[in-house]
């Protein structure tokens, strides 16, 4: 066999190669693995299609939903289109403890799935909050704030 003809078969196997990996990718259950990126009000209007796939949850969390139980570690609200009445809103149901910045009428993310009972099940809840910088109001700053950590003694040292 000489040079060229090798080079030509290397090329074919690559290409046949490169085929094959792109079909597996193109006709492959990939679907299965995609999270969907939804708001509320385009997950409603999915029906039935949005119940089961894992998806992701983008809204507001609307005012008077908030309901948390500590002692169970059970949160419960509903996560709407904006925080203006009669937007599209969805029961939103999780075991974790919330984050500290979590409060009504603040950007969230849920992760987790939709059922027929049209109550989303989160497995993750994430706070959106924006990155501008807010100076402290007069007396709120740093001199106004308790500290509970002491100077270290000479031991510590």
């Amino acid at each position: 066999m000489n040079s060229t003809t090798r080079n030509r078969l290397i090329a074919v196997v690559a290409l046949l190669l490169a085929g094959a990996g792109l079909a597996v990718v193109a006709f492959g259950n990939i679907g299965k693995n995609l999270v969907f990126y939804w708001t509320p009000g385009e997950m409603l209007a999915q029906g039935s299609k949005a119940y089961g796939p894992t998806i992701r949850l983008g809204g507001v969390v609307q005012p008077g939903s908030l309901r948390w139980d500590a002692a169970h570690t059970h949160l419960a609200f509903r996560v709407a289109d904006s925080d203006k009445a009669g937007a599209p809103s969805v029961l939103v149901v999780s075991r974790e403890t919330p984050p500290q910045m979590f409060r009504e009428r603040i950007g969230v993310v849920v992760e987790g799935t939709f059922d027929k009972s049209q109550t989303f099940t989160s497995s993750r809840l994430m706070v959106n909050h924006s990155n501008e910088y807010r100076p402290p109001k007069p007396g709120d700053g740093p001199d106004q704030w308790k500290t509970t950590v002491s100077a270290p003694t000479a031991e510590a040292r």
